[in-house]
């Protein structure tokens, strides 16, 4: 019988890291395939014995970081091994996750313009956007940033044509079809919505969820 097709593939970024990835486009089931690997392999004593001093999740990869003494044959046969064995339920593939609930004052500089965009009035922009609960798929861009699947299609809109030199600490955003939370003052392309407290990021870590709540005294 023929060895199963990989539904991945590794390669190298320089001499100190080794990625696999599970495809070119994001979504729901590629990222609780490379979060549920990053699980349990961060709890693999084994990978730190081969020299990996860090597992990095993306939407659709995972990244080990190693010493210059890593025996990366050995860290190969490792991870191939986790992938080869994933689940191919969502249910199994999900595990158990914290849940983080940020409160939002929706009154962000773009909350207008995405209503337009969008065509909803920007009540229904904030009751979309508190209506999901988010899968934290990594953290990147900055520390503690949460990329967040989940965002109604509805509010899917174009990243702003030039950047912010400067974004706000807490500023919740959205870009594309991805929403997230800037955990200090950045440039940043993503249309602003609201603000949260930036300290309640720090706990966030990826496969965790995210519940973005209206303050009351907004309503």
């Amino acid at each position: 019988m023929p060895p199963a097709k990989k539904t991945y593939r590794t390669y190298f970024l320089g001499d100190a890291c080794l990625c696999w990835e599970l495809g070119g486009a994001i979504g729901q089931l590629t990222s609780l395939r490379v979060l549920y690997a990053y699980r349990r392999l961060k709890a693999d004593k084994q990978l730190a014995a081969f020299g990996v001093h860090d597992l990095v999740p993306s939407y659709t990869a995972l990244a080990a970081h190693g010493g210059p003494l890593c025996d990366w044959a050995a860290v190969r046969r490792a991870v191939d091994r986790c992938f080869n064995s994933l689940p191919a339920a969502e249910a199994e593939l999900a595990g158990q996750a914290a849940r983080h609930v940020l409160p939002v004052t929706y009154r962000g500089e773009d909350l207008p313009r995405v209503a337009e965009l969008t065509g909803l009035t920007e009540e229904e922009v904030i009751r979309r956007h508190t209506a999901a609960e988010y899968m934290v798929a990594m953290i990147g861009f900055r520390p503690h940033f949460p990329y967040l699947l989940g965002l109604d299609p509805a509010l899917a809109v174009p990243r702003l044509a030039s950047p912010r030199l400067k974004v706000p600490a807490g500023a919740v955003a959205i870009g594309g079809q991805q929403t997230g939370v800037y955990p200090e003052a950045s440039p940043g392309g993503w249309h602003i919505l609201g603000v949260t407290d930036p300290e309640l990021l720090k706990p966030i870590a990826p496969g965790d969820t995210v519940i973005f709540k209206r303050l009351a005294e907004e309503c």
